[in-house]
């Protein structure tokens, strides 16, 4: 990557100058600023979709809110649109997530399909171009929990993996601080048919900015096995991006991922999740995203899960804490209420996962995160 630079930097300064060998001894270029070395902290706190508890998920405004509230990273899914472009939403269907079914232009774009074995009806991002994608605005994807997140409604866009890359960048143009960029492909088999694959596409827009090729750490993350072990090779080919990790994600124990599925293998999540399991995923990844019940069972038994994944060398990052009563185990609520936040609760549970010896974990509520790991490290 160096020499690479190096010998860039080279044909740049004779084509702006058209200096001679003489004019060179005495014109030195001034030399690029090395960026600073990142180095990861303890435990990483993770904006899920940003600091989706106090924003409507996957805009900008959330993530900035996470950056704000003492993220480490921001974590975008992507899906792609009809022209190829890669977007920050939790699933391709939007009807959730924005106003599309209020705009009378784009009725007739509500349909069903299957995605991964299951039966959805709405409307699909790969059925839209971006300009189409930018005349919707988002909103709170659960109203019912969260309802002082609609006071956003119709206020945000759908941003692009480049838009948050920038937005990344621009803070730490302001402050110095380094923030990671923690993505992932949603539903990459699925797209794959649909001649929209994003794991190229994604590895060309993070290779477009210095930030993302250089100064920040960028985790890839899926559900599925087989995209990530491209992404594998393509990033131990290419050697673009200097802080790049691979990480796997699990759902439910008895469910398979989707090319699994696909390819009719009887490959589970909960059979990668066994000590051989983890030595296999050891051979691509550089960590695992388990559902938070992996580590700490729904009676609060903590399990060898760690443990296993780090004798493999894998980092530890469970998914999601949030600080509704809605989201905390029962014996952590603060009340009946569902849509209460519980900061105490929230607290503690973190304390939970940070014993269980986590290496990081998603949160809704960074801000709440950032609080807990402060206090965790100083015991």
């Amino acid at each position: 990557m160096l020499r690479k630079t190096l010998i860039l930097t080279s044909i740049l300064t004779l084509t702006a100058c058209n200096s001679d060998d003489r004019d060179n001894q005495t014109h030195n270029p001034t030399p690029t600023p090395t960026p600073p070395a990142y180095v990861e902290p303890e435990i990483i706190i993770v904006g899920h979709r940003g600091a989706s508890a106090l924003r409507p998920e996957h805009t900008l405004e959330a993530y900035q809110k996470a950056i704000e509230d003492g993220a480490d990273f921001i974590e975008p899914d992507l899906v792609p649109t009809k022209d190829g472009y890669l977007v920050a939403r939790h699933e391709n269907e939007i009807g959730s997530t924005t106003n599309v079914s209020e705009l009378p232009q784009f009725a007739d774009r509500k349909t069903t399909k299957i995605i991964d074995g299951v039966s959805l009806t709405g409307w699909f991002t790969e059925d839209f171009t971006l300009s189409e994608l930018k005349q919707l605005k988002a909103r709170e994807r659960i109203p019912d929990i969260r309802p002082q997140n609609t006071q956003y409604n119709d206020q945000f866009l759908v941003p692009t993996i480049e838009e948050i890359i920038e937005l990344a960048d621009q803070h730490y143009q302001k402050t110095g601080k380094i923030i990671g960029l923690y993505i992932e492909t949603k539903h990459p088999t699925y797209f794959q048919d649909l001649n929209l694959a994003m794991e190229d596409r994604l590895l060309s827009s993070l290779a477009k900015y210095e930030y993302s090729r250089s100064i920040a750490p960028v985790y890839l993350q899926s559900f599925e096995v087989k995209n990530l072990q491209y992404l594998r090779s393509q990033l131990d080919r290419l050697n673009t991006l200097q802080h790049a990790k691979i990480i796997q994600l699990y759902s439910g124990q008895s469910s398979q991922p989707a090319d699994a599925l696909k390819a009719g293998l009887g490959t589970t999540y909960g059979q990668l999740a066994s000590a051989e399991g983890l030595k296999t995923v050891a051979q691509y990844a550089d960590g695992v995203g388990p559902s938070k019940t992996y580590i700490v069972s729904n009676q609060g038994v903590i399990t060898n899960f760690v443990s296993l994944a780090h004798a493999q060398g894998l980092k530890v990052h469970p998914y999601t804490l949030r600080p509704e009563n809605e989201f905390l185990p029962d014996r952590l609520d603060c009340s009946p209420n569902p849509a209460e936040k519980c900061e105490t609760g929230a607290l503690a549970e973190f304390e939970i996962f940070f014993k269980a010896g986590v290496d990081g974990v998603f949160t809704d509520d960074p801000g709440l995160g950032r609080q807990a790991a402060d206090l965790f490290l100083k015991q």
